[in-house]
């Protein structure tokens, strides 16, 4: 039977927890963003490649956070050496992580569709409200015990 959780997806998330830490501690490069998240890690089945996903507050510092986290990633990699347990620690790659910025625009496109949208149903119940209350007022006259 196969393990649920593989090794590979274990140090996923022990390196997702400390560079998290290392970047928001150690890293003073002002070209990094405090405002960085590491969004997701990835990594291989043998464990040389970690592919890590980062997202900014601010997109239009993608460019040089990516390249000072790729300069970085030398001084990262040697600092999680000394926090794990394995024979090798995977080499970082940095990719920036669009997804919540992908999110936020199909939001806003299925916000304009429901705004735009009126259908002939929508037309119809309108109509239903204007009429006459009177019938609503004589069932709750039937209904009143007194």
């Amino acid at each position: 039977m196969p393990n649920d959780y593989p090794r590979s997806h274990r140090v996923a998330d022990f390196i997702q927890r400390e560079l998290s830490g290392l970047i928001r501690t150690e890293l003073k490069d002002p070209r990094i963003s405090p405002m960085l998240t590491i969004a997701s890690v990835e990594v291989s089945r043998d464990l040389s490649v970690a592919k890590v996903y980062f997202s900014l507050f601010d997109p239009e510092e993608r460019q040089e956070t990516q390249e000072a986290l790729g300069r970085a990633s030398g001084f990262l990699r040697r600092q999680l050496a000394r926090q794990m347990n394995t024979r090798s620690v995977p080499q970082l790659r940095f990719h920036y992580d669009d997804s919540a910025e992908r999110g936020a625009h199909m939001s806003a496109l299925i916000a304009d569709a429901v705004a735009t949208n009126t259908t002939s149903e929508d037309e119809g119940d309108n109509a239903d409200t204007d009429g006459d209350d009177s019938d609503a007022s004589s069932k709750n006259r039937s209904n009143d015990p007194s």
